[in-house]
């Protein structure tokens, strides 16, 4: 290995090792929000477990909130992307399920401001 590239590797690391660290210190939730077709159809606190379906246009879409988070586990939608999205957990975190129109959020009742990177209109 060259000096070059120690150049490219060291930086990289260091912004790798500063990403993790910026997202396990994201600040929790503390509440689910999940809205059908624009318009808010659930709302639970994310520290009680349950299991809820949500309709939408496809059909019912499955939720469960456990001790890792909020996560989708059965859709009717044709590629099921947003089984695999993984639990939501942080304030700002987002799960959409776009085919049968479900969105879930995580907000925090403190009153914080999710930490955007991207904002569009």
């Amino acid at each position: 290995m060259t000096g070059g590239d120690w150049l490219v590797i060291v930086p990289l690391l260091c912004a790798a090792l500063a990403g993790v660290v910026w997202v396990a210190a994201a600040p929790g939730g503390t509440r689910v929000v999940v809205t059908s077709g624009g318009q808010t159809c659930f709302t639970a606190p994310l520290d009680q477990p349950r299991s809820v379906d949500i309709e939408g246009p496809l059909g019912p879409t499955h939720l469960v909130i456990d001790e890792q988070g909020v996560r989708i586990t059965g859709s009717p939608c044709p590629r099921k992307i947003c089984l695999s999205m993984g639990p939501a957990r942080h304030t700002g975190d987002l799960i959409a399920c776009v085919p049968n129109r479900i969105l879930v959020r995580i907000e925090s009742s403190g009153g914080e401001e999710a930490p955007y990177d991207l904002l569009s209109r």
